[in-house]
């Protein structure tokens, strides 16, 4: 969320897709934005007197972590989900959801940024058990 954060308007204003650098990893990452390119152009114009994507308050700087963090837990209470939500929660359910809708672990683990397949079948909580029943129920 850190990358997300530092990010400016002008970063992102008419573009499709952005390149990051991650600051964990300082590793550059293309992040496709043409599925949501409306939403942001309409937020974008309510954007008024501030450069960053995510202002504070007076706009003069972006929210920090936990600013971000609560406000993930604020719209989780209005959408009825009671335990909150937070910045690696929706990292990892974006990458199970992802797998399985995909079955693609070589792509997911590029998108994680993880060294290796089975560290992102751990990541996202797929278990061997989940792996042998998939496979018993495949046929060449």
């Amino acid at each position: 969320v850190s990358d997300l954060l530092s990010l400016k308007i002008n970063d992102i204003k008419g573009k499709k897709k952005l390149v990051v650098k991650e600051g964990k990893t300082k590793k550059p990452r293309t992040i496709q934005i043409a599925n949501i390119y409306e939403e942001l152009k309409s937020y974008l114009k309510t954007m008024d007197g501030t450069e960053w994507l995510f202002p504070s308050r007076k706009g003069d700087k972006p929210i920090s972590r936990i600013q971000a963090y609560r406000q993930l837990n604020k719209a989780s209470e209005m959408v009825d989900i009671p335990d909150g939500i937070g910045t690696h929660t929706m990292r990892k359910t974006f990458g199970y959801w992802y797998y399985k809708q995909t079955k693609d672990i070589a792509t997911l683990q590029t998108i994680l940024n993880h060294s290796h397949p089975e560290i992102t079948l751990r990541y996202i909580g797929i278990t061997d058990e989940e792996i042998e029943n998939s496979l018993n129920n495949f046929v060449l």
